[in-house]
């Protein structure tokens, strides 16, 4: 069977696009993995977000299969995500996060789901812990599981996850499904409609832009799979440490700025109201933690600021994305629940750590 070395001179099919700062011994690993996977792999991307303290040195010179794309900042996983979609001319793109390995015959299911079905916009592998894996247990990971859903107030959660924990992979989802966002971790797309489309939004810098950008995809009708048959393993934490107060700030700003841009009009009268109560509850929760949740209170009165102060350019942002509509919000949110929350019977904070 042929490997990465030995990929044809023609053009390839899919290229592998990875945003990457500053820890190459993670990043090797992820290579490695891409390397041993089996089959004839794309070409891969790095999008070096060092900077002036790049770690990617000698990196191409190691890996033919490799081209270092060296950015003069970090622009986040947006913008290194689209800095590298500008290299593809490949018909589908992978984005894959450095703290990612591939299992064996990763790709190929997801070619084959997108090439029989044409109305794909995007696809989400079956996504575990690594963590997990080192102590012999198989299990979801956080980002992404077994494909990101979203409730009817906007607030995403995952197949797969729960706020008490992630459930062991038994099986229970290995038949592919319709989901509502694939995880950044590993979303397969199509090229054509990431070029229609502008990509990820570089505003959000990290944090919710593959659901925004699974939303956009949804509203003109695409659909979002999950293929189950393609088993990627993930680090999870290596760019923000669940409950960091950077987290709390891009989830709740990102979150809300999403909902403005994406949510229907006669919807958005009735969610803002109680999106907003739900951002004052998570404040006083927060405060409720101490020092600590103190300063991940103040994150959340940051990303409202934000939010007020840009409302201008969301609205002009969203005024494109409606026009572009094909799809109802009917349509979309067809069998979705009302609140996440609610449905689980879980009181808590609704936006911590909802990626």
């Amino acid at each position: 069977m042929p490997t990465m070395h030995d990929l044809p001179a023609s053009q390839p099919l899919v290229t592998v696009v990875i945003p990457h700062l500053k820890d190459r011994p993670m990043l090797d690993r992820c290579l490695d993995a891409l390397s041993a996977a089996g089959g004839v792999v794309p070409r891969v991307i790095v999008v070096d977000n060092g900077g002036d303290s790049s770690d990617t040195a000698g990196l191409e010179a190691a890996r033919s299969f490799v081209e270092v794309l060296r950015l003069a900042a970090n622009v986040g996983y947006a913008g290194g995500c689209n800095a590298g979609l500008k290299r593809c001319a490949t018909r589908y793109v992978v984005f894959l996060n450095d703290d990612a390995e591939v299992g064996p015959g990763w790709l190929e299911p997801l070619v084959a789901e997108a090439e029989r079905n044409p109305s794909i916009g995007a696809l989400q592998p079956k996504i575990l812990s690594l963590t997990a894996r080192r102590q012999g247990r198989r299990e979801f990971d956080y980002a992404g599981a077994a494909g990101g859903m979203l409730d009817r107030l906007g607030y995403p959660f995952c197949l797969g996850r729960s706020f008490s924990g992630s459930e062991e992979d038994r099986g229970q989802y290995d038949e592919p499904a319709e989901i509502f966002w694939a995880s950044g971790v590993a979303l397969f797309a199509r090229r054509e409609v990431l070029d229609r489309l502008g990509g990820f939004e570089e505003g959000f810098f990290m944090h919710m832009e593959e659901i925004d950008l699974c939303w956009r995809m949804r509203l003109e009708g695409l659909h979002i799979r999950s293929v189950p048959s393609s088993v990627v393993w993930h680090e999870g934490g290596a760019s923000l440490r669940q409950g960091s107060a950077a987290k709390v700030y891009y989830n709740h700003r990102n979150a809300f700025a999403m909902l403005l841009r994406n949510r229907g009009t006669a919807a958005l009268w009735v969610i803002v109201p109680v999106r907003a109560m739900l951002e004052l509850a998570a404040i006083l929760y927060y405060l409720a933690g101490g020092k600590a949740g103190a300063a991940r209170a103040g994150q959340v009165v940051r990303a409202a600021s934000d939010n007020i102060r840009g409302l201008g350019a969301t609205l002009r942002l969203r005024r494109v994305i409606q026009q572009r509509r094909r799809v109802a919000d009917r349509g979309i949110f067809r069998g979705a629940p009302l609140s996440v929350l609610l449905s689980r019977g879980v009181v808590q904070p609704p936006a911590r750590g909802s990626q």
